[in-house]
């Protein structure tokens, strides 16, 4: 059974394939997704419901900053956990205003990656059930019972 949508966004095609291989080994439940870049991230969030994004700060067609912006403009309640191997505190300040849930640097630890999406799901989770109850709790109001 499928619990989390996982898209892993890196312009470096062997760190995805090690990086969803070593996942995928640890979690059955999750279904992985890849991206080279931007515009592909930007594709498969179109076409599925994506519940944490593990996005790179630097990439060469657009850097995670501005895919981070486009991924909370239009899917909100995706979590994005901002990923690097070139940490700078002004990026890192940066994606967590923008609302990245987490900022971890390369190489990173599988099992602590692995904890940090269970997290993030579980936040993402959290919050469509609070926007749901709020929905029914309006139509309870408006209906009168």
């Amino acid at each position: 059974m499928i619990t989390t949508k996982l898209l892993i966004v890196d312009d470096e095609k062997r760190f995805l394939q090690t990086t969803s291989n070593l996942i995928s080994r640890q979690r059955d439940d999750f279904k992985l997704f890849t991206a080279e870049g931007g515009s592909q991230c930007f594709e498969i969030m179109e076409e599925n419901s994506i519940d944490v994004v593990i996005l790179d700060v630097k990439m060469p067609e657009m850097n995670g900053i501005d895919v981070l912006r486009k991924i909370k403009a239009n899917w909100p309640l995706t979590e994005v956990i901002m990923l690097t191997g070139h940490s700078t505190t002004d990026s890192a300040v940066e994606g967590m205003k923008l609302g990245a849930f987490d900022y971890l640097l390369k190489p990173c630890d599988i099992t602590l990656l692995v904890e940090k999406v269970l997290e993030a799901d579980q936040r993402k989770k959290y919050a469509e059930e609070k926007i749901n109850n709020a929905k029914i709790n309006r139509i309870v109001k408006e209906k009168g019972f």
